[in-house]
């Protein structure tokens, strides 16, 4: 029987890359985002969806409950990074970022969570490693993976007994069009592949990973 697996961040690179994998190794996927997702690929594209609102996500949960049926599982890659010192940067970066790292996938597991609850599913959130070791100008950026860190070993904990994995990978650079802008100079070749990041994605949502729950897997190349 196809399983059905909800990826937010659909139009970003890596999101665009997760999907990719994940319907070819068999999966029904929908995608979210607040921008317009692309259909190749996806069984379900919402577009337009304000994650961090939660009419919006519960709207969304229901279209998934009644165009699709069911949900297996949940990828949360919706997301965004900001490098900026402490002394020279905003404050309000700091809530943009835990709005845009954090609560993200707070409202959005809260909106799916009675059908993964239902299918006994898989949870998988997207950290970094920079939350593990933060270099200058991620502050920010780092609290904020961070709490995505502490959001998965909470949720697995809670879900442990009902059956629902959660886990989270921790990429370091992954490589992008916008950081390969941003960073021109840079050896791309020691950056995360997004088709090898996904590639682990997959695994962590398969059979093979059905032990595993809690779990925080460095993904981070040569960096």
């Amino acid at each position: 029987m196809t399983k059905t697996v909800a990826v937010t961040g659909a139009a970003g690179a890596l999101g665009s890359k997760t999907i990719a994998v994940l319907a070819e190794a068999g999966w029904n996927v929908v995608g979210i985002d607040l921008a317009d997702v692309p259909g190749e690929g996806v069984a379900l594209a919402l577009g337009g969806v304000d994650l961090t609102d939660e009419a919006a996500m519960t709207a969304a949960a229901d279209r998934i409950r009644g165009e699709v049926g069911a949900l297996d599982a949940l990828v949360n890659i919706a997301g965004g990074f900001v490098w900026e010192t402490l002394a020279d940067g905003a404050l309000a970066s700091w809530d943009r970022m835990y709005t845009m790292n954090v609560k993200t996938a707070v409202v959005t597991t809260r909106a799916l969570l009675p059908m993964l609850r239902q299918a006994q599913g898989a949870i998988v959130n997207i950290g970094a490693a920079g939350a593990v070791k933060a270099g200058m100008g991620m502050g920010a950026y780092g609290a904020s993976k961070s709490g995505v860190m502490r959001l998965t070993e909470a949720l697995a904990e809670e879900l442990k007994g009902e059956g629902v994995r959660v886990n989270a990978v921790l990429p370091s650079i992954i490589d992008t069009p916008t950081n390969r802008a941003d960073m021109p100079d840079a050896d791309f070749g020691d950056w995360v592949s997004p088709e090898k990041l996904a590639q682990v994605i997959a695994f962590l949502l398969s059979e093979g990973a059905s032990d595993m729950t809690g779990a925080l897997v460095p993904v981070t190349g040569r960096v």
